[in-house]
């Protein structure tokens, strides 16, 4: 792989799906910034299907509702990049895809939607297991839109990799 960032994704995914498959936990996500990069990621190793359920791409609030549940109080409330909407876009994609781990991702890629509260290259991770549901915020600043992307799918990548060695 030439380019430096997808070799690390490759490398990444491939160490959550090995540790994943060592520890017997099964894995989805529900996305929407980054438009299904992640689930490309978690399938691009062989083998992946062993603990790879699959996921959800809700790149409109409507889908973020249908699909995962999230309601319409709080997308109306705090918006679709939010600590309460990336709450409960893994909640649902946890429950919805039967998986021991669901992580969802919800943000601004940019370059334009930001605004003063939320700036373009804020993102909002949620992340839903037998051990309850918690969420971060990582603020990427203003990179290309690709590069906001890429690095929320690395993060992602990185927050599993660690729920999953808490087994």
């Amino acid at each position: 792989m030439s380019d430096p960032v997808l070799a690390d994704m490759f490398r990444r995914s491939q160490a959550l799906l090995d540790l994943a498959k060592e520890k017997g936990a099964t894995l989805g996500v529900v996305e929407s910034c980054t438009g299904g990069l992640l689930g490309a990621a978690l399938t691009a190793p062989p083998g992946s299907s062993t603990v790879f359920h699959g996921g959800f791409l809700t790149y409109s609030n409507a889908l973020k509702q249908s699909l995962v549940g999230v309601s319409a109080d709080t997308l109306q409330r705090y918006g679709a990049v939010s600590e309460q909407t990336a709450l409960e876009m893994a909640a649902g994609g946890r429950d919805r895809l039967d998986v021991d781990y669901a992580i969802s991702i919800t943000g601004i890629a940019g370059p334009s939607g930001g605004s003063l509260e939320k700036p373009v290259g804020t993102v909002w991770f949620g992340l839903a297991s037998d051990r309850g549901v918690t969420a971060q915020m990582k603020p990427f600043g203003d990179l290309p839109r690709n590069r906001v992307r890429d690095q929320a799918v690395l993060h992602a990548l990185t927050m599993l990799n660690e729920a999953v060695h808490q087994t």
